[in-house]
């Protein structure tokens, strides 16, 4: 590592929101050094791949749409009678791949019986979340990609603060869809219009919007 563990520890404590820290030649063993110096820390981020570390420290407005998404997935799976087990951004690794990655949001839908009571993920036995959420307000979470392909996690929801995109894992990489495989009656568009509506009339009332959508079904 170019940067000690003390001093890397010493710039995150003035790392600013939405700021992102880049260290190259990073050691697995390092990697895991970090992870375990930083802990929870401010709700940072950190996402290894191949020696290359980031920590990137979230702002408020990158949150609000997190919660707002996890509020939306949970009404989903009520209304919808669909398993649902949430991990938050739980740290994802694999030694043998040399990555890991901590999203923003992730859960189990398809996988979500096989993960319930589970408090420790091991992807050598344990399935990779069924959905990552990446808030890509003020970061550039596209770089992450590869490491959730390598990761076998199926679909990514991208959020730019402007528009929602959805992408399902086809071999090696990422497309594009129109749905979501977790949860197919919700479209990136849907997604769209309820992060709008959450800016503008807030949370419940986009909540109450969506359910009464759909009802209407």
């Amino acid at each position: 590592m170019q940067t000690t563990t003390t001093d890397y520890l010493c710039v995150i404590e003035h790392l600013p929101a939405g700021a992102t820290l880049r260290l190259a030649g990073v050691s697995w063993d390092e990697y895991e050094e970090a992870l375990s110096e930083l802990g929870d820390r401010a709700g940072l981020r950190v996402s290894y791949d191949e020696g290359r570390l980031l920590i990137m420290s979230p702002t408020a407005e990158h949150e609000e749409y997190k919660d707002s998404i996890y509020s939306l997935v949970r009404l989903l799976a009520v209304e919808t009678n669909a398993a649902l087990e949430t991990r938050g951004s739980t740290t994802y690794r694999r030694r043998r791949k040399a990555k890991g990655v901590e999203p923003d949001a992730s859960f189990y839908v398809q996988n979500a019986a096989r993960m319930i009571g589970k408090r420790r993920i091991d992807l050598e036995v344990d399935p990779p979340p069924d959905v990552v959420v990446e808030i890509d307000v003020s970061s550039e979470s596209l770089a992450k990609f590869p490491i959730y392909a390598a990761l076998g996690v199926p679909e990514i929801w991208l959020y730019d603060g402007q528009q929602a995109r959805m992408h399902e894992l086809a071999e090696e990489t990422y497309r594009e869809t129109p749905h979501s495989l977790a949860f197919p009656m919700l479209t990136s568009a849907a997604l769209t219009d309820f992060l709008d509506q959450s800016k503008t009339s807030g949370q419940s009332a986009a909540l109450a919007t969506f359910r009464q959508r759909l009802s209407a079904r």
